[in-house]
């Protein structure tokens, strides 16, 4: 895991090398410090000795002035380090998302993406940048801090390995029992920002059943579990600090006590023991040792805290697409045909009842297509087979003669044109959006496809007209509106293969028929794939297809099926004698 997202630092390893560099340094001036600081006390100030109380008091100054730089370095370097990094992390994650089929954003769900790119990544960068820092000046510190202590007194030193042991075994229980309850934290979050999500993109709903309290207590419900389990770790983790603080002191008491007794001994003479300024050192160094401890506590506090993110970024950028363009790829659609051989489909595990079952289908090049099914027979499911949103567990689908996995993804994706049941506009302008079919077409070609659509009625009367902003998700244009200009978006690509999946539910009968006549005149070669509830957007079709769960009931025009089928013939005979009541 730890590689995987390491992956991402790429141009950043320079200033990450320079951060540790500089922090090195700084633990190196940190420890020399009261080193000198002993020699200023018992050369400079006991003695009453003024030339060398300025030249060691210079020095210092001079090493002080050394360490505050190198800090500031290690300080920018890392935080510059640590940004790039989680912005190199957020850009590979996105990139790899956009390589996913459906069937992988199905495995993740779109709230659990979300949170990954954004709480799960912070938290990343946070222990990147106390790993780089922190990590490497804590432990050098600690070792020469140890180091020096001994050097200057090797009895009163032992207090510290005394105290060690004690505070990495209480490190120890804290990690222990605390990682258990972040990894579910993070599982909470998905389901908070789950919950977010259905809420805004469903506020109209939401406020014309009035049920703003119900989402609010939903909301909390989720919020105070993640409230719960973080106080819980939070807690746990809080141990760390009494602990070492009551190391520390524990440490400072001792020191006192058996360096005075060891000053008294010695007189004050360095050369028969401990000196003044030396048990100086020696607490400076204790507080530094300790410290780094404490510091070193904080790394692996957050290393814990991360390691959940840490999995659930390296899961996204080690999933692999379950569709793959083959290693010889057809580079060109011979045409529009369609053709479904024996397929069968399921959506996730082997065991799942399959939603299409022995499909067998020919659709020709240039034909009109219904498909008419009651809600749940898996329409949806068989045209998101052609452009291979979706691979089949069973059989082949053919397009243009070729079976679609044999095609290069982007080559089959630009002859399909879909335009889905939930249709989808962008924030931008509607040209914007429209030229997302066409990125190079002309004003003319914008007006002349809604023209087609029957989108130019309501774009010409709006006061921006083509250059009228649209809000996220298309919150500022109706349903109706919003599947006209999703249409003529399709039709700007010019596609061989044009899916409607119930898109012109929303909008009138006569204007549903003007889109019809529209296709008809304007892409007659396309082969023109209509999933429809209602029969008159289907009864000119070539050939109409009738699903029943997931099996063809019929097939046929629309005089066979209304001789042949009861389903058909059913559905249109309750659609008739609405209108007639109507």
């Amino acid at each position: 895991m730890i590689k995987t997202i390491l992956g991402s630092v790429r141009e950043y390893k320079k200033p990450t090398f320079q951060t540790i560099f500089f922090s090195g340094i700084e633990a190196v001036f940190e420890i020399v410090i009261p080193f000198w600081m002993s020699f200023l006390i018992d050369r400079g100030i006991e003695a009453g000795n003024m030339r060398q109380v300025a030249l060691y008091g210079g020095l210092l100054l001079l090493f002080a002035a050394l360490q505050c730089s190198t800090g500031v370095a290690a300080a920018y370097r890392g935080a510059y380090a640590s940004a790039g990094f989680s912005a190199n992390l957020r850009e590979d994650m996105f990139a790899r998302v956009q390589t996913f089929s459906f069937a992988n954003i199905d495995k993740f769900s779109t709230s659990s993406i979300v949170t990954r790119l954004t709480t799960d990544v912070t938290y990343v960068r946070n222990a990147y940048n106390m790993m780089i820092r922190m990590a490497v000046r804590s432990p050098m510190m600690m070792i020469f801090a140890v180091a020096a202590a001994f050097n200057i007194d090797r009895e009163v030193s032992m207090i510290f390995l005394a105290v060690l042991p004690i505070l990495a075994v209480a490190l120890g229980l804290i990690i222990y029992f605390a990682f258990p309850l972040f990894s579910k934290i993070f599982t909470n979050y998905d389901n908070l920002n789950n919950v977010v999500q259905e809420d805004v993109r469903g506020i109209r709903v939401v406020k014309s059943f009035n049920q703003e309290a119900y989402e609010i207590h939903k909301f909390n419900a989720v919020s105070a579990v993640i409230r719960k389990i973080y106080t819980r770790a939070e807690c746990i983790i809080a141990l760390n600090g009494p602990v070492m603080q009551v190391s520390m002191y524990t440490c400072m008491m001792l020191i006192s006590w058996f360096g005075a007794h060891a000053i008294i001994a010695s007189g004050n003479d360095a050369a028969l023991g401990l000196t003044t300024g030396a048990l100086t050192a020696l607490f400076t160094y204790a507080i530094q040792i300790l410290m780094s401890m404490m510091m070193l506590s904080m790394v692996f506090v957050m290393i814990l805290i991360s390691s959940a993110p840490i999995r659930r970024i390296s899961e996204i950028l080690s999933e692999e697409s379950t569709i793959q363009n083959p290693a010889d790829p057809v580079m060109q659609v011979r045409d529009g045909s369609v053709r479904f051989e024996h397929v069968n489909f399921h959506y996730r595990d082997e065991g799942d009842k399959d939603v299409l079952a022995d499909i067998c289908l020919d659709f020709p090049s240039g034909s009109t297509i219904g498909i008419l099914g009651a809600t749940g027979s898996s329409k949806s499911s068989l045209v998101q087979l052609i452009p291979r949103l979706y691979d089949v567990t069973g059989g082949r689908v053919l397009v243009g003669g070729v079976d679609v996995r044999d095609y290069d993804l982007d080559v089959l994706r630009g002859e399909v044109a879909m335009v889905l049941q939930k249709n989808e506009l962008f924030s931008g302008t509607i040209a914007d959006n429209l030229r997302w079919g066409n990125e190079n077409a002309s004003d003319d070609e914008l007006r002349h496809v809604c023209h087609l659509a029957c989108a130019d009625e309501f774009i010409d009367q709006m006061p921006d007209g083509y250059d009228t902003h649209i809000d996220q998700g298309g919150s500022n244009v109706s349903g109706g509106q919003k599947q006209r200009l999703c249409i003529a978006r399709a039709l700007l690509k010019q596609p061989k293969i044009l899916i409607l999946d119930d898109s012109t539910s929303a909008v009138d009968t006569r204007t549903d028929a003007l889109i019809q006549q529209g296709l008809k005149e304007y892409i007659p070669a396309t082969t023109k794939i209509i999933i429809a509830q209602r029969v008159s957007s289907l009864v000119h079709a070539d050939q109409i297809v009738v699903l029943d769960d997931g099996r063809v009931n019929a097939t046929g025009t629309h005089e066979e099926l209304l001789a042949n089928c009861d389903i058909y013939r059913d559905v249109y005979e309750s659609q008739q004698k609405g209108a007639l009541e109507e």
